[in-house]
């Protein structure tokens, strides 16, 4: 039986007097891909936000390995887990391998960050290539591969995505989908991934959560939502 990684518990978060969660459950297993979806607005980025610290719960807690802690953003890399934001967020006037070594800040051994960067270099050989280029020059595809590849140098056993087709096209979409499936395959890490691609995600992901008015409203497999059109009943009935 997959050990249980980590939980987000009867969680409520406000902004600004705005319910952006509430009373939201989520669990991610050992090397399980799983997606939250739903509307503009139902919460999806919020609760990974909330996981990783940078958006405060007013009820619910964060628990990883079954123990409660309490999420600060600086200090969850070195719990292993890393964040991908929205918007491609690279350092643009740093070169990609200077990216990549900011990736491994949580780490004290630089052998270890020199070993992760070779490790995921050999994942991303376009990177390699484009090593020692400006970060500002890559593609939007290429830049938002390196985000990936960044958060990988310190070597998590949870890797949270937002969004990561945002703003691609589809050919580039389908690459960063694909190389999302090997790192969980090679490396066993468990990926909670926000998307508005639904094939994409659907053909990744082996459960999903579905969100609307900051409330989980659907939790089912994958091969669920895609056979009873879950997705498209929560979609048509959000005003």
């Amino acid at each position: 039986m997959k050990e249980i990684l980590l939980q987000l518990k009867n969680a409520s978060v406000c902004y600004g007097g705005v319910q952006a969660l509430s009373d939201v459950s989520v669990q991610i297993d050992e090397g399980e891909v799983v997606a939250l979806m739903g509307p503009n607005g139902a919460g999806k980025s919020t609760v990974l936000k909330a996981i990783y610290g940078l958006a405060p719960l007013s009820s619910g807690e964060v628990r990883f390995h079954d123990q409660p802690i309490i999420p600060v953003a600086e200090h969850m890399p070195q719990r292993g887990i890393a964040y991908v934001p929205q918007g491609r967020q690279v350092f643009k006037n740093l070169s990609v391998y200077e990216n990549l070594e900011l990736g491994g800040y949580s780490l004290s051994n630089r052998e270890d960050v020199k070993k992760n960067i070779d490790e995921v270099l050999r994942i991303f050989p376009m990177l390699k290539t484009k090593a020692h280029e400006k970060a500002g020059l890559l593609s939007g595809g290429q830049q938002q591969m390196l985000t990936i590849a960044r958060a990988l140098v310190s070597d998590p056993r949870i890797l949270l995505l937002d969004e990561p087709s945002l703003g691609l096209s589809p050919k580039v979409v389908k690459e960063v989908f694909a190389l999302v499936k090997e790192i969980n395959a090679m490396r066993n890490i468990a990926i909670l991934v926000v998307e508005h691609s639904i094939k994409s995600v659907l053909s990744i992901a082996k459960r999903v959560y579905i969100l609307a008015h900051g409330k989980v409203v659907v939790e089912q497999s994958a091969a669920d939502v895609e056979k009873n059109g879950s997705l498209e009943k929560v979609f048509f009935a959000n005003p």
